[in-house]
C-alpha cells in the first residue's frame, strides 16, 4: 500500500499554497503586471519561491503571459482558448507554437525584467535552482525531519505537487477562458469564476482582471475568494509592498455600463443615475 506520513501530506500542501502565492502575486501581479512595487527581500523571496513551484523561468512565465494579455485569444496568444479548452488548458505545453506567437513573442517588452539582477539569475542558473528549490530541498526535508520514504517523498511532494499546480493554474486559461459571467467586459473570453478563485487563491475573478489587468487586486474591493489580494495587503501594512495600482470606482462603473453583460449586482442602479457618462 502507499501510505505517506501525514506531515508529508501537510507539508506537501503548504508548499502548494505558499508557492502558488509566489506565482500569483510576485510572477503575475507584480512581475508581469506591475500592479505595485515591492522591496529587495520580498523580490528575492518571489524568484526563490517561484523556483520552488516548479514551473518555467521567471522571463518567460512574464513574457508568455505579458503576450497573453496583449494578444488574448487570438493566434499571437499563447494559451489562445478559441483554439478549445484542451489547448489552452495543456496542449500548448504539447505543441509547436504558430508562428505568430513566435513573432509576437519577439517583439514583447521585457527590458526591465532583462535589467532585473534577481530574474537574470533565475534565467542563468535555472536548472540549478529547479533541481534544489522544486526537488533536493522539500523531499530532504521530509526524509530528515520525519524519515520519509525517499521515493514517496518525491512522488508526493514533487511530482504530484507540481502537476497540482500546473493544473490549478492553467485552469486560469482554459476554464476561466470559457465560463463564467462577463459583468464588466462582454466583448472578451475571460468570465468571473468564483470556484476558480477559490482554488487558485485569487485568480479566477477573470473578467474583471483582463478589464484592468494592472490593479494589483484582480476584482473588486470586496469580492470574496482572493486570498492572494489579502497577503498583499499584509505585506503593505508590514511595508514590502508600496505603490499599489487600483482601477477608480468611476472606471469600473462606466466599463460596467458599456462593455458588461448586465450580470453586475449593482447594474440597474448604475444604469439609472446619471452620473455616468459613457
Amino acid at each position: 500500500t502507499f501510505n505517506v506520513h501525514p506531515l508529508t501530506m501537510i507539508h506537501s500542501v503548504l508548499l502548494l499554497f505558499v508557492c502558488g502565492f509566489a506565482v500569483t502575486i510576485g510572477a503575475h501581479r507584480y512581475y508581469t503586471h506591475r500592479a505595485f512595487k515591492a522591496t529587495t527581500t520580498l523580490r528575492i523571496i518571489f524568484v526563490l519561491l517561484f523556483s520552488m513551484s516548479g514551473q518555467n523561468t521567471m522571463w518567460a512565465w512574464v513574457r508568455n503571459h505579458r503576450q497573453h494579455h496583449k494578444y488574448s485569444d487570438t493566434d499571437a496568444d499563447p494559451h489562445n482558448a478559441r483554439r478549445g479548452f484542451f489547448f489552452s488548458h495543456i496542449g500548448w505545453f504539447l505543441c509547436y507554437k504558430n508562428p505568430k506567437v513566435i513573432h509576437y513573442g519577439r517583439q514583447m517588452n521585457m527590458r526591465d525584467l532583462d535589467a532585473d539582477p534577481f530574474v537574470k539569475f533565475q534565467t542563468l542558473f535555472f536548472i540549478e535552482m529547479y533541481i534544489l528549490l522544486a526537488i533536493v530541498i522539500p523531499c530532504a526535508t521530509q526524509i530528515y525531519f520525519w524519515n520519509e520514504d525517499p521515493l514517496k517523498s518525491f512522488l508526493v511532494c514533487y511530482c504530484a505537487r507540481t502537476c497540482l499546480a500546473l493544473n490549478l493554474m492553467c485552469l486560469v486559461n482554459s476554464y476561466a477562458h470559457t465560463y463564467g459571467t462577463k459583468p464588466y467586459d462582454n466583448t472578451i473570453l475571460p468570465g468571473e469564476n468564483k470556484i476558480i478563485s477559490m482554488i487558485t487563491v485569487g485568480e479566477g475573478w477573470h473578467n474583471y482582471h483582463h478589464a484592468f489587468p494592472w490593479d494589483y487586486r484582480t476584482s473588486e474591493l470586496g469580492t470574496p475568494h482572493n486570498w492572494s489580494t489579502a497577503v498583499i495587503n499584509y505585506f503593505i501594512k508590514k511595508g514590502w509592498i508600496y505603490d499599489v495600482k487600483t482601477a477608480s470606482e468611476e472606471s469600473i462603473k462606466k466599463r460596467i455600463l458599456k462593455t458588461g453583460d448586465k450580470s453586475y449586482e449593482k447594474y440597474e442602479d448604475f444604469a439609472n443615475t446619471n452620473t455616468i457618462s459613457l
